[in-house]
């Protein structure tokens, strides 16, 4: 086959539709190439979105056992990870916080050094602020005022701030819920409805409020001529015409992703591209890489792949206020942050009332070193707190109201700390690999967010929690897994170059949370934004 341009089905294919590819299709498209996006989630509308995270089926994702929602949970020896899968990927469950991290991020890490990054990126943030129309949040609600409340109690109430958000609350003085038409994009974009506060952000925008890429970037993609294929797994990526480089492009196959004959080739189809771009998440990409490398499909791709991945050196901590007559779920899912030192970042986050299934995840707040003494310790602090009021304690316990009586506290830190990814056969079913951490572990908790979450519930009169798996699992739980493909000055550094070009390829390019080579201590998803906003610049018109 020839590298004519009439040999192609689309000038790039992006693998993945989360922050990382819809700006990738939105500013090809723009550029004058054809896309195609291929996205193994389903497409979610208003209309077809879960009530509460008790309906599993449409909020999970677990496809081979029909559960087809927008919300994964992958788990493994050193972290639990939540991430989406959808048409917009993590958008979709997202808690809508656009945050630009400290300048220390860019000295840090692999990327540190190939680029002045501190006098370019601030061009590139403020695009990326515009297309998903950043806001302060102007809607303090009770949780936001709690956490003002806690933060005074420990010292720190003068680091507590609004958050900025990718939310439309239309304009001042309007009832909400009120329909505009297209408020940020000429008329080029969709009608919206402002925030009607219900908390609902993370079991997905039922009230065409919250600014999700299906509804910007992605939105506009398709306007301008991109296709976008739902519930499409890719599963191999081969270089065309004999040439190991991808110089002449490539040639994709697809399958559904709940597809389990392979050998019947059921829902097989192959496409051609002239260049491709990964973006199916951190984990996504990793995992699909490392399969295309070894079955050598694509053997070049670094030996760096799934080194330094990142947590955020994140933990999830809850207060939760059993006798409090306020709806700690009002508001958006993350209305308000502080800072209790210069390292640790913790915002007020929630579900929204009703939508209590990740109660069952958290119990009492639990001190001690991470180990086998850590249930004794988690143990003794249950007594106590039963012995001091049985009922409220009986109460605090059941998941039944949780989301109405909770503040969760997503903390963050940027101090550097990493694992390591393989490809492995699992030991409990070695009929198949699968992503595998190694290494060190990294923090099971962030002791000062603990001592802080113990003064807050102090002072609002609520029991501060931790997670069960950190408890007796010894395993922490992040929202933002990150690196992987770290970027590099080299293949012996690191997977991409500072324009995301993969190395030992042409035409090749990875745009997700894998790309990232620091932790940012903050919502990595306004980075990832900014950073493919940078990539995408240095691709010529057509």
């Amino acid at each position: 086959m020839s590298a004519d341009n009439n040999q192609y089905d689309y000038d790039y294919i992006v693998v993945g539709s989360g922050f990382g590819g819809s700006v990738s299709a939105c500013r090809l498209s723009e550029k004058g190439y054809s896309v195609a996006v291929m996205e193994m989630g389903r497409r979610w509308t208003p209309e077809n979105l879960p009530k509460s995270n008790w309906n599993l089926r449409n909020w999970l994702w677990r496809p081979m056992l029909g559960l087809r929602g927008f919300f994964n949970t992958s788990f493994f020896r050193h972290v639990i990870v939540l991430h989406g899968n959808a048409v917009g990927g993590g958008s979709i469950t997202y808690a809508n916080t656009l945050l630009v991290p400290p300048d220390k991020v860019w000295d840090e890490g692999s990327w540190a050094g190939i680029n002045d990054w501190q006098a370019v990126m601030p061009g590139f943030y403020d695009t990326a602020k515009r297309t998903l129309g950043v806001v302060r949040n102007p809607m303090i609600a009770p949780a936001d005022r709690a956490l003002k409340t806690m933060a005074d109690a420990y010292g720190v109430g003068d680091t507590w701030y609004p958050t900025d958000v990718g939310v439309f609350f239309g304009n001042p003085g309007d009832e909400p819920g009120t329909r505009y038409e297209d408020p940020f994009f000429d008329g080029r974009g969709p009608a919206r409805n402002s925030c009607i506060g219900c908390g609902g952000c993370m079991v997905g925008c039922r009230h065409n409020a919250k600014n999700t890429l299906d509804k910007n970037y992605l939105y506009l993609a398709e306007q301008q001529g991109a296709r976008v294929y739902p519930e499409t797994k890719v599963v191999d990526v081969v270089p065309l015409n004999g040439h190991a480089d991808g110089r002449d492009g490539y040639e994709v196959t697809t399958v559904p992703p709940t597809w389990r004959g392979v050998g019947l080739g059921i829902g097989k189809r192959t496409w051609r591209c002239r260049s491709i771009i990964f973006s199916g998440s951190s984990l996504g990409t990793q995992e699909l890489l490392f399969k295309l490398k070894e079955k050598g499909s694509l053997p070049r791709i670094s030996d760096e792949l799934g080194k330094r991945v990142r947590t955020n050196a994140e933990s999830l901590i809850v207060v939760r206020r059993p006798d409090c007559e306020e709806n700690m779920s009002d508001g958006i899912a993350i209305g308000s942050g502080i800072h209790i030192d210069e390292h640790t970042h913790i915002e007020a986050t929630r579900y929204p009332a009703g939508s209590d299934f990740m109660g069952m995840m958290l119990t009492a707040l639990t001190h001690g070193r991470p180990g086998w003494t850590r249930p004794l310790f988690w143990l003794w602090m249950a007594i106590k707190i039963v012995a001091r009021n049985p009922l409220r304690a009986l109460r605090a316990q059941l998941p039944f109201g949780w989301a109405r009586e909770t503040i969760i506290f997503l903390c963050m830190q940027t101090i550097d700390g990493h694992l390591n990814m393989r490809l492995k056969r699992l030991w409990y079913w070695p009929f198949r690999k699968a992503l595998v951490t190694e290494g060190d572990r990294i923090p099971t908790f962030i002791p000062e967010a603990n001592a802080f979450a113990e003064k807050a519930a102090a002072a609002v009169n609520g029991l501060a929690g931790s997670s069960l798996p950190e408890i007796f699992f010894n395993t922490p739980t992040t929202a933002h897994c990150m690196g992987g493909c770290s970027m590099a000055d080299s293949p012996e550094h690191g997977v991409i170059d500072g324009r995301n070009r993969v190395f030992g390829y042409q035409n090749m390019l990875v745009c997700d949370g894998s790309m990232l080579g620091a932790n940012l201590g903050v919502n990595p998803s306004l980075t990832i934004t900014a950073l493919t906003e940078h990539a995408m610049s240095h691709i010529p018109d057509k």
